[in-house]
């Protein structure tokens, strides 16, 4: 046996394969960007019945949430970035101080080279087609590993992309962990994850072998504070609606409500009426999660959180189902109130006031979101002032994320880096800083020797 055929493997030779293709060039031109972003949103649009097939396979997802949750988020994504790539793509011109002058000054963007995007299961289209918007806007080959945890999406992923996107430029990896290590391996200009906090450590450990730059898109238990001063109704309601969007299983859903004590109990009442409402008046009736072992932990979550549970709580091994769960001031030092939960049970924690909600967030990890009711402007600031998080979203949840014209990320460990719009661009070009000069005049002050008087001269303009 060749040493080529010991050293082959479907990794390496995609690898292989996109680098000679970026090589040539042919994935910079802004005709080939514009290509790859219209062949994105055709696929979305002729092939939005598969997807949403894949994804009540993999998920359980009904049409209306596929539609929301993965294919009409990611379909945004493509059009804002196809109609302002020309615009992104421009040097940026800069000053340049007096000791630059004369000459130019300004910074370009290039792409990064051949780049690596990780997806996860829980929105396995919007996850993983959102971050390559941005890789191939910016002019990169790009290597897909979808989630082998949504195995429907994943093949259909494999399926469609070399259909619509340049095969040569794009290439679909499927496979466990494994394949991502083997890809991390292989020394990549850029890793981009999305996933769980522990996953990301191990993530960015394999990529700092080969010091691969990589933007970590992660979680964390996101809280939302309610104040007294909040309109009741409308915050249940929306706390509701993304609380079980997917199941519960998204990342910027909200982990755990912190609410006034004075208004605690208006609040929960809304929050019945809403949840029973959203399902029909049944709320004995499960939310199936991904798998065995994600059914397993949230069932062991409601087991040993305390507190009263004053909704749901009930789950179905047999069909990996749990109830929409309310559970009121569980206990702080248990696992629900540890973890992520990553599912559709809602843990409600009485506080004193503003300050006392805000402390508690404050003595926990930063997490990607924080979201706030409130019609004070004052309690506004307050939040904003005193709490870090990925990002922050006013009397509704979500939006900062389905905004591309905001930067979405987190910040410690809720996540590295951004993306979405610009910032997805961005974070997969390298800004090149250029300064061009005449060659004339060519003052001998910056030359040796360096006499006293070049030396009073260099203090006044350095």
């Amino acid at each position: 046996m060749s040493v080529d055929a010991i050293t082959s493997s479907p990794v390496t030779d995609a690898v292989a394969r996109l680098r000679g293709t970026f090589a040539t060039r042919r994935t910079r031109p802004l005709s080939w960007r514009v290509a790859q972003l219209e062949g994105l949103g055709r696929l979305l649009t002729e092939s939005e019945d598969e997807i949403a097939e894949a994804l009540a396979a993999d998920l359980g997802r009904s049409s209306a949430e596929a539609f929301i949750g993965d294919i009409g988020a990611t379909r945004a994504e493509v059009t804002f970035a196809r109609k302002r790539l020309v615009r992104w793509m421009r040097p940026r011109r800069t000053r340049l101080p007096m000791t630059g002058l004369p000459g130019r000054g300004w910074y370009q963007f290039e792409p990064l080279g051949v780049v690596l995007v990780i997806g996860p299961w829980n929105y396995p289209f919007y996850l993983t087609l959102g971050p390559l918007v941005g890789a191939l806007a910016a002019g990169n080959c790009v290597i897909v590993k979808p989630s082998e945890h949504a195995p429907r999406s994943s093949a259909l992923l494999a399926e469609l992309l070399p259909k619509y996107l340049d095969s040569d430029a794009v290439a679909v990896l499927e496979g466990e962990a494994e394949v991502t290590q083997q890809l991390l391996a292989q020394g990549l200009d850029h890793a981009f994850f999305t996933g769980g906090t522990e996953i990301g450590r191990r993530v960015m450990e394999a990529a700092a072998t080969h010091l691969t730059p990589v933007t970590l898109e992660l979680g964390g238990k996101s809280p939302v504070i309610v104040t007294a001063s909040a309109d009741l109704e409308v915050a249940a309601r929306r706390i509701a609606w993304l609380k079980l969007l997917n199941s519960g299983q998204t990342c910027i859903a909200p982990d755990y409500v912190l609410i006034e004590e004075a208004v605690r109990d208006k609040f929960l009442e809304h929050l019945r009426r809403t949840i029973s409402t959203f399902r029909n008046g049944d709320t004995t009736a499960g939310l199936r999660v991904v798998n065995e072992r994600q059914f397993a932990r949230l069932a062991s979550l409601i087991e040993g959180a305390g507190g009263d549970t004053i909704l749901g709580g009930g789950a179905d091994h047999e069909t990996w189902t749990i109830q929409p769960t309310v559970i009121v001031d569980p206990d702080p030092g248990s696992a629900l109130m540890g973890q992520e939960i990553f599912g559709p049970i809602l843990p409600v924690i009485t506080v004193d006031s503003l300050e006392a909600a805000i402390d508690f967030v404050n003595g926990r990890p930063k997490p990607l979101a924080a979201y706030l009711f409130s019609r004070r402007k004052s309690e506004h600031r307050a939040v904003l002032d005193n709490t870090s998080s990925g990002g922050v979203v006013i009397n509704h949840l979500g939006f900062h994320c389905l905004t591309p014209q905001l930067p979405f990320g987190g910040v410690g460990p809720s996540g590295i880096g951004s993306y979405h719009g610009r910032w997805g661009f961005e974070t997969f070009s390298h800004r090149k800083s250029v300064v061009s000069k005449p060659s004339r005049p060519d003052l001998s002050l910056l030359y040796p020797p360096y006499t006293d008087g070049k030396l009073r001269m260099m203090r006044r303009f350095f």
